[in-house]
């Protein structure tokens, strides 16, 4: 059983940070892409950022870019979403995905947590 386990959201102050982890397991992800999006009330899903479980390219959504950096650690099977100079329009909730191949559309993506929450006030 496939599982993606998403933590450390919460509450933080608009110019904080905070690190997002995803803790996968149920299968091997070694070829897959491993992705975080978002999603704020009455928008609709939004890809923040992806990563090759293999290594190599990342991607980015621009209102993200030098602020955000995803990563991953083999050892501990975990994704991460490390989340610096947070602003209150990045306030969601936040998902860990995984796909075959690296996409924007979440409608690639197989595999999806069940999200964590983060909210930045101004």
């Amino acid at each position: 059983q496939v599982q993606l386990v998403e933590s450390g959201g919460g509450l933080v102050q608009a110019g904080g940070s905070l690190r997002l982890s995803c803790a996968a397991s149920g299968r091997t992800f070694s070829s897959y892409a491993m992705a975080w999006f978002r999603q704020a009330p009455g928008k609709e899903r939004e890809f923040v950022a992806a990563v090759r479980w293999s290594g190599g390219n990342t991607l980015y959504v621009e209102s993200v870019k030098g602020r955000f950096t995803i990563s991953i650690d083999n050892a501990k099977n975990t994704v991460y979403l490390q989340m610096n100079s947070l602003k209150p329009e990045d306030t969601a909730v936040y998902y860990c995905a995984a796909a075959r191949s690296m996409s924007w559309n979440p409608r690639s993506y197989d595999y999806w947590g069940q999200g964590t929450q983060v909210i930045v006030s101004s």
